[in-house]
This record gives C-alpha cells, sequence and structure tokens, in this order.
C-alpha cells in the first residue's frame, strides 16, 4: 500500500492575521471533491467572511516532486494521480524529465524495461534474449562495462529505489 499523497491548503487571509487555518486534502480525489473541500476551508475562515485566497504550506506522499506554494490543482491532481498510479518510481521518473508528465508517462509506458539488480544484469538478459554468445566466448563478455557504456552513451536512463533495484529505461 503506498503513502497518502495530499496536500495542506491553507487559507492566506487567516494565515496573514497571524491564525493557522486549513485542510489536509487527499490530491488523488476527483477535482470536484477536492475544489469543494478548499472551497468549504474557505467558507469557514475565522478572520474572513469571504476569504478566497489559498496557498499549499505542506504535502506528503509526493516523493521526490517538489510542490510549490502557489502549484495549480489540476497539475498537482495529475501529478498525484500519476505518482499513485506508479507509487515506487513516478516521481523519480517526473523527475527525470524536468516535471514533464507527458514525457515521464510516455517512458513508463514504452520505454520501461523493467527492474533488474544491476545495470550489468540489464545488459547480460538484453545480450541473451536478442543474441547467442559462443560457449568459448562467454567468460569475455563484460556486462558490467556494457550497462555502463549504455547509460552513458545516453541509450539508457535508470532509476535505483533500492539495493538490487535498477529500474531502466531506454532514452529516446
Amino acid at each position: 500500500m503506498s503513502e497518502e499523497i495530499r496536500i495542506y491548503v491553507a487559507d492566506l487571509a487567516a494565515y496573514n492575521n497571524g491564525v493557522l487555518h486549513g485542510v489536509w486534502i487527499d490530491a488523488t480525489e476527483e477535482l470536484a471533491v477536492i475544489w469543494e473541500q478548499i472551497n468549504a476551508m474557505l467558507k469557514v475562515s475565522p478572520v474572513e467572511e469571504e476569504a478566497e485566497e489559498y496557498a499549499i504550506h505542506d504535502y506528503e506522499g509526493f516523493g521526490s516532486y517538489s510542490v510549490g506554494e502557489y502549484s495549480g490543482i489540476e497539475e498537482l491532481h495529475e501529478i498525484a494521480c500519476f505518482i499513485d498510479e506508479y507509487p515506487e518510481i513516478g516521481s523519480d521518473v517526473l523527475a527525470n524529465f524536468g516535471d514533464d508528465l507527458e514525457q515521464a508517462r510516455k517512458s513508463l509506458e514504452e520505454n520501461y524495461c523493467g527492474c533488474h539488480k544491476s545495470i550489468a544484469d540489464y545488459a547480460q538478459d538484453l545480450t541473451e534474449s536478442t543474441s547467442e554468445v559462443p560457449k568459448h566466448l562467454e567468460f569475455y563478455v563484460d556486462y558490467d562495462r556494457m550497462g555502463r557504456d549504455m547509460e552513458m552513451s545516453g541509450d539508457i536512463f535508470t532509476i535505483e529505489t533500492a539495493h538490487d533495484e535498477v529500474h531502466v529505461f531506454w532514452n529516446n
């Protein structure tokens, strides 16, 4: 089960008057539900009858993705849903593409080569599934170097999530 992906939306009128007033919201909820929660929080502002301005003062579950104080709710909802869909590596793939959600999604859907113990294991799997190395040459093949060369040349990029967990992607 993945960590809840949520944002703390604060009432700016209250905040500017030294009063903490806000609400934690599950960012994967339907957009209409998110807006209802924001509007309900603003409606009961302790300092202003018709508070309208809000800011995001905290967040959880976004991994390596950095949420800005004035990030758009629609964009955050899309990002949260993406990270929820790919909890182990979604935020890291997103960061790899400079927060370009479309590129990150394409990479996961079209260019993901799986999780391997190392780049060398990936190079060996790729080699053995696409060609046959003669028995008398097997000991001369350096899969560590092959994997490193694929990464250094830009053919692949990797995301390491734990010891012996390297996610490999083809670059386009």
